[in-house]
């Protein structure tokens, strides 16, 4: 069917189009269904996309492109353009078979994360690819076949650094305000170590670190961008969705944020593609393993070998370590309230957050000794004497103006409200994940300057009108709400003493 181009204003982040629904009944097409869309010449690319269904935005013979499909196809307003029902794409008969627990092909996986890219698979059949690799898991095979083909669905960052160690460091998340990576990269970069570190944003937690460095800094850059970046100062804090480095992993990412699920194999491949990609020599893996943390100790340790597995197959120097993740890390819970908390390590202030500090000298340490940068035993002390010298909050500043940031734009959000001591007690337990929902009530990680901030930890005494917690939001309804749940849950439990 024949149809004219409409251009709008209108970015859906992957390639759209809009129908009328008079022209939609006619092709045969539903709302979130498929259509191809080719120009009339004859090497014309034809592209699969999602379509929308509209009364009144686009006429009968009008077919309306989101600006990606736009650029896409590059084209114009006026232009016409085949238009016909797009048949579901063989990829969905492959995730029926991970579905009925069968093992996938290099071949398999390939075509489905190339019809994730191109936009062939709707967010819903990538949600049950994401939901059967859930359900039913895949073996090592798979997994090094799921690296391959996310790591080859996008670019990859070339360093021209001569003599220069290229190191990255991740967790893997789960824990509410665990925010060591900048503290981290910021030591090592100082150590004279090259750390190009991409982070995603938020997946199960209040904030990611991209979203965290956001709230000072941009955080999407291209490749020839990133690379002036690295050559000026050592290292980036940037998301990882903005090169093109992994957009496979994007796409996959922003369906998990939606149910909330983070399958064990896209977990693996997501932080290797990005070590691949990033061109890491060493690599530091987080695995935080508790009650309430993404993996208890048993699973954490089998995360330990899978990692271990992929970094003998992948020929990197990578190394695992389990830390405890029964509660929060650090005061800030929320993006900017946790980068204020980095911000006061790196200026060694007295009000800082020790368990954060320490936890993050010790994974320095660790990254430190890998490359042979201090000697067996001493990464610790070498990375915090780099950080009471200043050296690593000078280096900090340097990444952040380089991003084109400023350190005083984080700031704490409009409203906010005390939890104050009712009586004398003792924190014996903080639930992980209701304090995750309680801070997402407040607004994080879309509003940067929501969050909370927890001013004790378990086994801490407090007393009577001491404050233990403050939440603080954008709004009022926001903070009534947060408020409600807090009261309703109770993610802090308080003995008498």
């Amino acid at each position: 069917m024949e149809l004219k181009v409409k251009i709008m204003k209108w970015s859906a982040g992957i390639p759209v189009a809009m129908l009328n629904e008079t022209t939609a009944g006619i092709i045969g097409v539903k709302t979130k269904g498929r259509i191809f869309i080719r120009g009339l010449s004859k090497n014309s690319e034809k592209v699969s996309t999602i379509v929308d269904i509209t009364k009144t935005l686009v006429k009968k013979n009008e077919v309306a492109v989101s600006t990606e499909l736009r650029d896409r196809l590059s084209l114009v307003n006026g232009q016409k353009v085949d238009v016909d029902l797009s048949t579901p794409p063989a990829s969905l008969n492959l995730i029926k078979k991970k579905m009925n627990k069968q093992e996938l092909s290099e071949k398999d996986i390939k075509e489905i994360i190339r019809d994730v890219v191109n936009n062939s698979l709707s967010e819903p059949e990538i949600a049950l690819f994401i939901s059967a690799m859930y359900e039913n898991g895949m073996n090592m095979k798979e997994t090094v076949f799921l690296i391959k083909s996310i790591l080859a669905s996008g670019k990859i960052l070339k360093l021209n650094l001569k003599n220069k160690i290229v190191v990255d460091k991740h967790s893997i998340g789960g824990i509410p305000g665990n925010r060591t990576t900048p503290i981290v990269v910021a030591i090592c970069a100082a150590a004279g170590l090259v750390v190009p570190k991409s982070s995603s944003r938020a997946i199960t937690t209040p904030a990611g670190t991209a979203d965290v460095i956001e709230t000072v800094a941009d955080i999407e850059f291209t490749i020839p961008e990133l690379n002036k970046i690295i050559k000026k100062v050592g290292a980036c804090l940037i998301w990882s969705g903005s090169l093109e480095i992994v957009p496979a992993d994007e796409k996959i990412i922003t369906i998990e944020k939606t149910l909330n699920i983070d399958p064990e194999s896209q977990l693996l491949a997501s932080i290797m593609s990005k070590k691949l990609a990033l061109g890491a020599k060493y690599i530091l893996i987080d695995i935080p393993y508790g009650k309430n943390a993404k993996v208890n100790k048993e699973k954490a340790l089998g995360l330990k070998k899978k990692f271990e597995y992929l970094g003998r197959h992948f020929n990197k120097k990578l190394k695992v370590v389990l830390t405890k993740g029964e509660e929060p890390i650090g005061n800030g819970i929320g993006p900017a309230l946790e980068i204020m908390d980095i911000i006061k390590i790196l200026k060694n202030t007295n009000d800082r957050p020790l368990d954060l500090e320490k936890k993050s000298l010790f994974l320095a340490g660790e990254l430190l000794e890998m490359t042979k940068k201090a000697h067996k035993g001493k990464g610790i002390e070498l990375a915090k004497k780099i950080l009471e010298s200043g050296k690593a909050f000078e280096k900090f500043d340097e990444i952040i103006k380089a991003q084109k940031g400023d350190l005083k734009r984080a700031k704490y959000g409009k409203f906010k409200k005390d939890i104050i001591m009712k009586r004398d007690g003792k924190i014996s337990y903080i639930d992980n994940k209701q304090i995750t929902a309680l801070a997402r009530l407040a607004g994080c990680p879309m509003d940067k300057s929501a969050g909370l901030y927890l001013y004790k930890h378990i086994g801490d005494k407090l007393k009577k009108g001491e404050k233990l917690l403050t939440i603080y939001t954008e709004s009022k309804s926001r903070l009534r709400e947060s408020l409600n749940f807090f009261d309703c849950q109770k993610p802090i439990t308080i003995q008498n003493h």
